[in-house]
């Protein structure tokens, strides 16, 4: 069952995304504040690194959605610090469908997000909140789902059974795992010309010193010698980093891309796993769906995301705001003061740091501004992100047409990339409207097991809102959730790929990017996936699910 978007106030709706200037998000690295990516940044149990959620495989005993929160293992793995206050935030609703016009349009985007803010602005969200004490013991809060709120007082390090108000079981894990996210992030980072992934760049150093005016590209190019891989520094950017050279360009225009001697391009990726061996703390719930709502026949996707909240009186992260300033129907409800619970009072206590929902969403759409923390609160926000999948593209369409591709991206037929940005989004939006509104092909019927009416995902509804929309009728491979195994770094970039007919003459999907026979075919050296096709440990077949830590 779904339900239909209206776009009535298509006006007031252009209006406000028209005015907005910033995008909501989060990924590994980020915020700013937190990112330990800057020379002068400590790693913080602040940092979100991921959200992982899918329909347990098991419905013997009924439906059940698994959600992952991972974090940096801070102060280390499977201690985590009492400071800080995290929360799964959970949202059940009915399928939202499209509307049935096929005159897409940057209008359609905006009363999009304008239909999703008209629906959850009186909405308040289930959520599960987690802290420890100095003993290490998890409180664990159930806050807002329809059996009642109630706490739990669990041991970290263990998977936990808790038995809710109405019977039913909830399985619970806080504590250390191996970090899930497989993934050759210097690769990701060299092809934005990302400095501090490779040079000694402080958080205060000028902000054109983190994303260089260099085009993206998935090919290096000629003379830039910052970026491209060097021999003599074959680990830079993984565990090794350089002061930055006073020599090498600091912007680069209308280049050729960088070949061999045999004529083949170079990769910017290496396709290894820059997260194999590394540990993460992480939140892990296995909730009935019958308890995380009560009409669990008509709301069928369960959006959920995950936030990082410091407390304030501990003096961290200070660069961000004790009392931050917002609007968005995602963000708290203030109640006055005698009408508040003890669960908002206590918030109170606390300022937002991170968010985690849709992977890639910050490193690739929203920059990693600390501005930009406020989660699923990007539905009216729609502008910015045409404006940076632009910028992508012109970076991005070139060099895939080069390997004998097609992108869906409208570069004018530029034989090089190009760095471009475009002030509105009314002049960006033409480029990138076809890769905005086409349908993003998954490679089999896997995804849909009981072969059901669900639509096939178009671009714009996977960002907006930042949320991780798990469809219980699917099996959550992204981007219907996110399951444990999904290579979603190589999955975005396909993106940018023409789901009609630009592989061959042929249609792509999600996985195109990741078959070793493309590669071996193209080209380029080396001749690789983008990124590693397996996490460096096999992962459980029961909860906790993420594998066991290093």
């Amino acid at each position: 069952m779904g339900v239909p978007i209206r776009a009535s106030r298509l006006a007031a709706v252009v209006t406000l995304a028209l005015a907005g200037s910033a995008a909501f998000a989060a990924d590994h690295n980020d915020p700013n504040a937190i990112n330990s990516i800057f020379s002068d940044i400590p790693v913080s149990p602040a940092d979100l690194y991921d959200f992982f959620g899918f329909p347990a495989d098991d419905r013997s005993q009924g439906e059940k959605v698994v959600m992952a929160l991972t974090f940096a293992s801070v102060p280390k793995t499977g201690v985590l610090d009492p400071d800080l206050l995290y929360r799964i935030r959970i949202h059940p609703e009915a399928r939202l469908v499209r509307p049935s016009k096929e005159d897409w349009s940057l209008d359609t985007v905006l009363a999009y997000a304008g239909a999703l803010k008209d629906r959850y602005l009186d909405s308040r969200t289930a959520e599960v909140r987690v802290r420890v004490d100095a003993r290490q013991q998890a409180k664990v809060d159930f806050i807002g789902f329809p059996s009642g709120s109630f706490t739990k007082i669990i041991p970290t390090n263990t998977p936990v059974s808790v038995q809710a108000p109405d019977g039913q079981a909830l399985q619970v894990f806080v504590g250390g795992r191996d970090d899930a996210f497989f993934n050759d992030l210097p690769g990701f980072f060299r092809s934005i010309n990302y400095g501090p992934q490779f040079y000694l760049i402080p958080l205060g150093a000028d902000p054109d010193l983190r994303e260089f005016a260099i085009p993206k590209t998935l090919l290096e190019l000629e003379g830039n010698t910052l970026f491209n891989f060097d021999p003599a520094h074959p680990r830079l950017g993984e565990d090794e980093k350089l002061p930055l050279p006073d020599s090498g360009p600091r912007e680069l225009q209308g280049v050729p891309y960088r070949k061999d001697a045999n004529g083949n391009y170079r990769f910017v990726y290496s396709g290894r796993d820059a997260q194999a061996g590394r540990n993460v703390n992480a939140i892990i719930l296995e909730l009935p769906l019958g308890y995380v709502t009560d009409a669990p026949d008509k709301n069928r996707v369960v959006s959920a995301w995950g936030e990082s909240w410091v407390l304030k009186a501990a003096n961290k992260v200070e660069t961000i705001p004790d009392e931050q300033k917002g609007f968005g129907p995602w963000l708290e409800k203030r109640l006055p003061q005698g009408e508040r619970s003890e669960f908002e009072r206590e918030l109170e206590r606390y300022k937002r740091v991170d968010t985690d929902g849709v992977p890639f969403e910050d490193a690739a759409l929203s920059e990693r501004e600390d501005s930009r923390q406020l989660g699923a609160d990007n539905l009216s926000l729609a502008r910015r992100f045409v404006i940076r999948f632009a910028h992508l593209g012109w970076g991005f369409g070139p060099s895939i047409d080069a390997l004998g591709l097609r992108t869906c991206f409208d570069h004018d037929h530029s034989p090089v990339s190009i760095h471009r940005y475009d002030r509105l989004a009314i002049e960006a939006f033409p480029r990138a409207k076809t890769c905005f509104f086409q349908e993003v092909n998954m490679p089999d019927a896997s995804w849909n097991p009981r072969g059901l009416p669900i639509p096939l995902k178009r671009t714009f509804e996977i960002f907006i809102p930042n949320v991780s929309g798990i469809d219980m009728d699917t099996n959550g491979s992204w981007p219907y959730g996110r399951r444990l195994e999904d290579q979603v770094a190589t999955r975005f970039l396909s993106l940018f790929l023409d789901m009609k007919t630009g592989c061959g003459g042929k249609p792509c999907n999600v996985e195109t990017l990741s078959q070793q026979a493309l590669w071996d075919g193209a080209p380029i050296e080396p001749k690789t996936p983008p990124n590693p096709l397996h996490n460096d440990k096999p992962f459980l077949k029961q909860f906790p699910y993420l594998a066991d830590p290093w």
